[in-house]
């Protein structure tokens, strides 16, 4: 056991990432199909696109030409504002939004709340299901025990809010048109600081640990103390026992 930072291998980082990844796509996954069916969302969409059919269907539109003349390109703006015009068509895009979003936001903040939140907490020093498999352990840079906070911090304002849902976020309104270039400019942003910071600081820390301002260590090799006066009274006890050991 060493007080110096053992930082865990960049390989069982890795590996323990892309297990935590796998584990958070299932419980997303399920936890999205639960919120999913109690909002009913699939029939919401399914309302929307059948009056979407309809006026299709009124208008003569005739989808399976791809390059209509002007005739036919006017039949479809014709249908299309007339689609866009109708309360209940307004309606059900509203709420086809609002389900899809709330899906989103809850899927993934209920997963990342379990499994990089709770469990840490249960297993301790900061450990996911990967981590734990891994012997990867996290702390507090200054080598004390990560405590209820700065996990929280970590794990819900860095991984789930700034690392996730931020760029998420973004895709969404770029895929409803509400955001267009300044949205791939924030995520290229994002991505580029994440591959900075993980290469060029000394603990290889990623948006999450420097806010957090936590490293990911090795379980095996590291001391990690309870408090800081714990680490303090560990330096003083080195400090007395290298003085003793010193030739005059």
């Amino acid at each position: 056991m060493m007080y110096d930072l053992q930082k865990a291998s960049m390989w069982k980082r890795i590996s323990a990432w892309l297990l935590d990844f796998i584990l958070l796509v299932i419980v997303i996954t399920g936890v999205a199909f639960a919120i999913s069916s109690f909002l009913n969302y699939d029939e919401t969409v399914a309302q929307y696109n059948a009056l979407q059919k309809q006026y299709i269907d009124e208008y003569g539109v005739d989808l399976s030409v791809t390059q209509p003349n002007e005739e036919q390109l006017a039949i479809r703006n014709q249908a299309d504002e007339a689609f866009r015009n109708d309360p209940e068509a307004v309606r059900l895009y509203g709420q086809t939004v609002s389900y899809r979003l709330i899906i989103v936001v809850f899927s993934v903040l209920l997963a990342y709340v379990l499994l990089e939140f709770v469990v840490p907490l249960l297993f301790g020093n900061g450990q996911t299901v990967g981590k734990k498999i891994f012997g990867i352990a996290v702390m507090r840079e200054d080598g004390v025990r990560l405590t209820p906070l700065a996990l929280f911090a970590r794990a819900i304002l860095g991984k789930y809010t700034i690392e996730t849902m931020l760029p998420i976020m973004l895709v969404l309104l770029m895929f409803d048109g509400t955001m267009g270039i300044i949205g791939t400019a924030v995520i290229a942003a994002l991505l580029i600081s994440q591959i900075i910071l993980v290469a060029a600081t000394k603990t290889n820390s990623a948006i999450h640990d420097k806010l957090a301002f936590t490293v990911a260590v090795d379980m095996a090799s590291q001391m990690i103390f309870n408090t800081p006066e714990e680490l303090l009274a560990y330096k003083k006890r080195m400090q007395a026992e290298k003085a003793e050991k010193a030739v005059y």
